[in-house]
């Protein structure tokens, strides 16, 4: 992964946060349980593994670490997910993507208490609160210590409440919604020149994936960056409900029609595993991280 520096004014249109709701959501029934999965891989090409996930549940009182496959119920907290893909020399970006998924844990019961006052605006403000604090961090550790020169990281987050998920994200990492009975949708904004122009309709899929500057950032967690401006939402969750938050290695193995087929047809395994492998057999040249998360009744 690289980063650029903005061209324009891309980076500095600010946007009122997504919000998505499902049809006569008042009459929607509110999902009590949700299951999930989550796995990381290397790839097939490079040595270190700079992608990181996250999934653990919370409440005002403490956060607990989830395991790779589970189902759980809201009765026991809220639950976050997230994704990052690091960036840096040496091993600064396997450094900056954990620093981003840790940081993520310990500021996670402030955002309770603001979200079990059913806040909308307070959640964003916690969301906004983190990745501020990330992005300092890496930004500090970047100037302070040389072999951390220019690492950075991506970060896309999602936080279930009932009813809810709130999500915030920075990068080129993403998060997909597959609605029950409807078509996947890409949520969160690539941040990139590639993913503006694909946002303006002047890029079809198969032109942004074969565009030589897909890579390049305009705009991450730390990598030098003076000022951030994330992209902020939220989703009306009903039964029925998928989501999909994976790194860019995934999108280099996998067109959005597989990833909804994988996420929508019966599996033999857990639904993260199977796009992580796939991704790798179709690609592998980057590290390749996805969690699938699913509203049940």
């Amino acid at each position: 992964m690289q980063f650029s520096c903005c061209i324009g004014a891309l980076c500095a249109i600010l946007l009122p946060p997504t919000v998505i709701t499902a049809p006569a959501a008042t009459e929607t029934p509110t999902p009590s349980l949700l299951s999930w999965s989550g796995m990381t891989h290397v790839g097939r090409v490079r040595k270190n593994n700079e992608d990181a996930f996250l999934a653990l549940t919370f409440d005002a009182n403490e956060v607990r670490y989830l395991g790779k496959v589970g189902e759980a119920s809201h009765d026991q907290g809220d639950f976050v997910f997230a994704v990052s893909d690091g960036m840096g020399g040496a091993n600064a970006g396997e450094f900056a993507s954990r620093i981003a998924v840790e940081r993520i844990t310990r500021l996670m019961p402030r955002m309770y208490r603001m979200a079990a006052q059913k806040m909308a605006s307070g959640v964003n403000d916690a969301l906004e609160e983190i990745f501020d604090h990330v992005h300092a961090e890496l930004t500090r550790m970047g100037r302070s210590y040389k072999e951390c020169a220019g690492m950075g990281a991506t970060l896309t987050l999602a936080c279930f409440s009932p009813g809810w998920l709130h999500f915030a994200h920075v990068g080129d990492s993403r998060l997909y919604y597959l609605p029950a009975g409807g078509e996947m949708q890409q949520i969160t904004e690539d941040h990139s020149y590639v993913g503006w122009l694909r946002r303006q309709g002047k890029l079809n899929e198969r032109e942004a994936r074969n565009h030589p500057g897909k890579n390049a950032l305009n705009q991450a967690l730390g990598a030098g960056q003076q000022n951030i401006n994330p992209h902020f939402g939220a989703i009306r969750c009903q039964p029925g409900d998928r989501f999909l938050l994976c790194t860019d290695g995934v999108n280099d193995g996998l067109w959005d029609n597989r990833l909804a087929e994988y996420l929508s047809g019966p599996s033999d395994q857990p639904k993260a595993f199977k796009v992580v492998e796939r991704a790798v057999a179709e690609s592998g040249r980057d590290n390749c991280t996805a969690v699938v998360v699913e509203m049940g009744t």
